[in-house]
C-alpha cells in the first residue's frame, strides 16, 4: 500500500474497507493514498488545516461546505481520529467511484469533480479566485492549471509513497 508505513493497521483497514465498498484495485487505493499523502502534507492527520486560510481540514482537505454537506463541521472533523474521519472520506467519495478511472480522477474528485473523466490537458483554473488559491499547481506559469498539472504533486506522491521506506504489504483482516 502506497504510503502504507506511514499509518497504523486501522487505518490501513480503513482504506481497503473502503476499496471493498466501491470494488476499487489495488492501483486505486494506491491513488487515494497519495491524495491523503498530497493533501495531507504526508501526515495523514485528520487535524491538518490548510495553510492558505481556506478553512480546509483533514485527511482530503475537506472545505467548510463540504463538510456541512456531509452533516459535520471541519472541526468536528480534526477533533476525529483518522479512522474515523476516513468514514466521511468514504462518503465524500460514494457520488464519484464508479466514475473515477485514473490518479487524475482521483484527485479531480477532491479538486474539481467536474473534471472526472476529461483529459489531462483539460483546463481548471484560469485568473480568478479559484485560480489564485491554487496558483501552486500552475507548473508553467501561464495563466492556466490543467487536469495534469493539478495532478503531477499527488503523482509524484504516488511515486515516492509506493517507495520501499514508505509503502507496505498489506492484507485484509
Amino acid at each position: 500500500m502506497c504510503f502504507g508505513s506511514k499509518v497504523d493497521s486501522d487505518f490501513q483497514q480503513g482504506i481497503l474497507w473502503i476499496r471493498g465498498q466501491f470494488g476499487w484495485s489495488d492501483d486505486q487505493i494506491n491513488d487515494l493514498m497519495a491524495c491523503i499523502a498530497f493533501e495531507s502534507a504526508e501526515t495523514f492527520s485528520p487535524k491538518i488545516v490548510n495553510a492558505a486560510g481556506s478553512g480546509a481540514t483533514g485527511l482530503i482537505q475537506f472545505m467548510p461546505q463540504t463538510a456541512e454537506n456531509l452533516g459535520v463541521t471541519t472541526a468536528i472533523l480534526a477533533k476525529m481520529s483518522a479512522v474515523r474521519q476516513l468514514g466521511y472520506v468514504y462518503k465524500y467519495f460514494k457520488p464519484y467511484a464508479k466514475k473515477i478511472r485514473t490518479l487524475s480522477d482521483m484527485y479531480m474528485a477532491i479538486l474539481a469533480p467536474s473534471a472526472i473523466g476529461k483529459d489531462d490537458d483539460a483546463i481548471l483554473y484560469a485568473n480568478g479566485a479559484a485560480y489564485r488559491q491554487n496558483s501552486a499547481l500552475d507548473e508553467n506559469s501561464d495563466g492556466m492549471i490543467t487536469k495534469g498539472e493539478a495532478t503531477s504533486h499527488v503523482r509524484a506522491k504516488r511515486v515516492k509513497g509506493m517507495r520501499e521506506e514508505y509503502a507496505a504489504e498489506v492484507e485484509d483482516t
